[in-house]
């Protein structure tokens, strides 16, 4: 029995190939499933199974376009109802995959269809649990996204899962628990960095698996703390439900290689927003007007996902040579499948092109402090609240990059501002969108609140957040 789990990064998410004497199953792929084809063959198995735990929000699956490469079944567990052929299983039922076996088993209050599979070697023993979004490590799955879907409060959905996680907790404390997120998900507000772990050990660190629990407690901890959803997670949840366009085809179209004189054209012609995922380094110091940042070495999916409202909006691509094909497949995992080319040779054919170029201003936090000591400053601080409250500038306005689209007329346009996130990445993105807007007195603090605070230059808060249920 070989158990693989296949982790990315950027989006927290982990993907599961279990392989026994010649069979495999994949559990929550990806969206490019090209990779588990390929371990499959190597390993000379067949994949006889992509099991589901639910209808994910935060990603796309690949389940539709690997069970048309492979024949495997789909399988979900009860309450779903997908728009594709797929095997609807009902709790407690057992697949045979070789030597080994998966109990299904219906763990609802995440979403209605929420299951778990639980993997027992061929002596029957339970070995590990692969929990979906029901059990995270150091966390339980947010209950607040499947309300509309199931006619029911997230207090309702978070009483099911209250259900749901001591039905787990009944399970040996050996299995080992496999979630399909870690930390920097925003399916759960508490979840470890730790990948997985024992449930035994979860037992005795994870706030929601305390044995005295009552469901009343429950239900006020697991509820309290939650942020909005990320607006494209409604949007997810609709492609794995109803189906989506292969991947392959989506790669083809975002990988058309566009002349600088193409690339302009269609960005007049089909209304496309341009974006530009180099560094916010090398954006600063040069872009093409109205393009957008957000770095592919950054949070990139969550934070195009976050921050583009339109899934549908046709994107053209402005990335460092031979990232390409990575940026449309980044895309392609949050459901942006609309890139339609990219600027070959990269911004560098822009400049020689000729082609018009925007900058961002930019200032050190000892310019600032010396701006500072001769008139009043309006600073920005574009971090999450949480971070805000933690510590922050003393004079620093609180404008989270995450809710730009709502917040944006607080800002005077005829004002200059000086914004900062933790450390440049999220103050570019801010300040680009702002640009693109017509907001042209933003200048970048370089280095971000963590240059701002060793400078030494402006106090800060010595604040602390008020205690939690957590």
């Amino acid at each position: 029995m070989k158990i693989e789990q296949i982790y990315t990064g950027c989006l927290a998410q982990g993907a599961y190939y279990v392989e026994s004497n010649g069979e495999a199953v994949i559990i929550d792929p990806l969206r490019e499933v090209d990779q588990y084809v390929r371990k499959a063959e190597t390993n000379g198995a067949n994949i006889k199974y992509i099991f589901e735990t639910h209808f994910h929000a935060d990603f796309v699956s690949g389940h539709i376009d690997l069970a048309g490469k492979t024949g495997a079944t789909i399988v979900y567990g009860p309450n779903a109802e997908p728009a594709f052929p797929a095997l609807i299983a009902k709790d407690k039922q057992v697949f045979r995959v070789g030597d080994v076996s998966f109990e299904v088993l219906h763990t609802p209050g995440h979403t209605m269809e929420s299951s778990c599979y639980l993997l027992k070697d061929k002596s029957g023993k339970p070995v590990a649990l692969f929990s979906g979004d029901t059990l995270f490590i150091g966390d339980v799955g947010r209950p607040d996204l499947a309300q509309k879907a199931a006619h029911l409060t997230q207090e309702d959905l978070a009483g099911l899962l209250y259900e749901s996680t001591r039905k787990l907790m009944s399970l040996p404390d050996d299995v080992i628990v496999y979630p399909a997120h870690g930390a920097g998900s925003a399916c759960g507000k508490n979840m470890s960095k730790e990948t997985y772990d024992t449930l035994g050990h979860q037992k005795e660190i994870n706030y929601a698996l305390r044995q005295n629990m009552t469901q009343a407690e429950f239900i006020k901890e697991v509820t309290t703390g939650l942020m909005p959803p990320p607006g494209y997670f409604a949007m997810n949840v609709a492609m794995n439900k109803l189906g989506y366009e292969s991947i392959d085809v989506v790669l083809e179209r975002g990988q058309q290689e566009l002349s600088p004189e193409d690339f302009e054209t269609a960005a007049n012609e089909t209304q496309a927003l341009v974006l530009d995922t180099r560094s916010p380094e090398d954006f600063v110091k040069g872009f093409i007007p109205n393009a957008i940042n957000v770095g592919i070495d950054g949070n990139f999916a969550p934070w195009v996902g976050a921050l583009i409202t339109d899934i549908k909006q046709p994107l053209l691509i402005v990335a460092d040579e031979g990232r390409e094909e990575e940026v449309v497949t980044r895309l392609a995992r949050v459901g942006y499948d609309n890139a339609i080319g990219f600027l070959k040779g990269g911004f560098t054919a822009w400049q020689l092109a000729g082609k018009e170029i925007d900058y961002i201003d930019a200032i050190s936090d000892e310019e600032l402090a010396s701006i500072a000591k001769v008139k009043p400053v309006n600073i920005l601080d574009v971090r999450k609240n949480s971070e805000y409250l933690s510590e922050h500038l003393v004079d620093a306005e609180s404008l989270p990059l995450d809710y730009i689209n709502d917040t944006m007329q607080a800002i005077d346009k005829g004002k200059p501002y000086y914004v900062h996130c933790a450390s440049g990445y999220r103050s570019v993105i801010f300040i680009s969108i702002m640009k693109a807007r017509g907001y042209e007195n933003l200048v970048n603090v370089v280095g971000g609140f963590k240059a701002l605070k060793a400078g030494g230059r402006f106090p800060v808060t010595d604040y602390v957040c008020p205690t939690t249920l957590l």
